[in-house]
């Protein structure tokens, strides 16, 4: 039987897929819960068999954003409609007459002695995160990826080895995916968060796509700086006046755990913003419509 994939890129049939092709476990969270392609019913990972990914450009961007002090979303890269794959980078359904909220995420590929105390702040506020977490940072950390998990924060895919995901195959890019969410579960007992950040910012069409098809939202930033050169760090004072320029109702944000300038402001940060109204719910909560 044939199928025909709705929606995104690399629509075509995929003569090959069969309900024998299907595989039974559900890639982010271990669900069985199945979707039906007309007479066939899939799994989220399912999905991936069944799209022409050659018809999916490969073209590779880096993702940025346009700084504004007015308070107002950054700009930002316009080069592919990304929520289209359900991408994003900001909450754009929410307005500065809304109850302010920002989403705080920190990339964690290897752990430098801070993400103790960043979690220790976050506590002390009340406030949640999304940590996007290497294999590596898994495997030397366990107890604090717990940690994360039993306090309520989100654990997120950042891959096994950090790649460029443009430059690798779907085959690879499955692996980067599947292995870094298997190993979390052996590991920690708990199931990966189903989001994404493609390392680097790096991305195109082809791995949003495919990213979606593994059950994944991807998510990028609207507010960041350089961070996470641990020999050249921007200092405690620059990541609070950071914040105070270019805040933003529906931000999210980008941090490194490794950044000592992060760790040491982080406290005044989240002072300095929830005094402007900010609180720093889940990112669940942008898609609880």
């Amino acid at each position: 039987m044939l199928a025909l994939l709705p929606g995104g890129c690399g629509k075509g049939q995929k003569s090959a897929a069969t309900p024998s092709d299907a595989s039974e476990e559900n890639t982010v969270n271990g669900s069985d819960e199945n979707e039906s392609i007309g007479d066939i019913e899939v799994t989220t990972e399912d999905m991936t068999l069944l799209r022409d990914y050659d018809g999916c450009s490969n073209q590779k961007y880096a993702w940025y954003i346009v700084r504004n002090n007015d308070h107002n979303t950054s700009g930002c890269d316009g080069s592919i409609a990304i929520e289209r794959y359900n991408a994003y980078y900001a909450n754009l359904d929410i307005s500065d007459t809304d109850d302010r909220v920002m989403y705080l995420t920190f990339d964690c590929g290897y752990e430098n002695g801070y993400t103790e105390q960043i979690l220790d702040v976050l506590a002390a506020h009340g406030a949640k995160a999304c940590f996007f977490v290497t294999q590596t940072f898994i495997r030397d950390n366990p107890e604090l990826v717990i940690r994360m998990k039993e306090e309520g924060h989100l654990v997120g895919n950042h891959t096994v080895t950090h790649p460029s995901m443009p430059d690798i195959s779907i085959e690879e890019q499955k692996e980067e995916l599947n292995e870094c969410a298997q190993y979390m579960k052996e590991v920690t007992g708990y199931d990966m968060d189903p989001y994404f950040r493609p390392p680097s910012g790096e991305y195109s069409e082809r791995v949003l796509q495919f990213a979606d098809d593994m059950g994944y939202k991807t998510i990028f930033w609207s507010i960041a700086y350089l961070d996470y050169d641990i020999n050249n760090q921007p200092g405690t004072e620059y990541v609070i006046s950071h914040f105070d320029k270019y805040h933003h109702s529906g931000a999210i944000i980008l941090m490194h755990n490794v950044s000592e300038s992060n760790a040491n402001a982080l406290d005044t940060v989240l002072t300095n913003m929830e005094q402007e109204g900010y609180t720093f719910p889940l990112l669940d909560e942008m898609f609880e419509k």
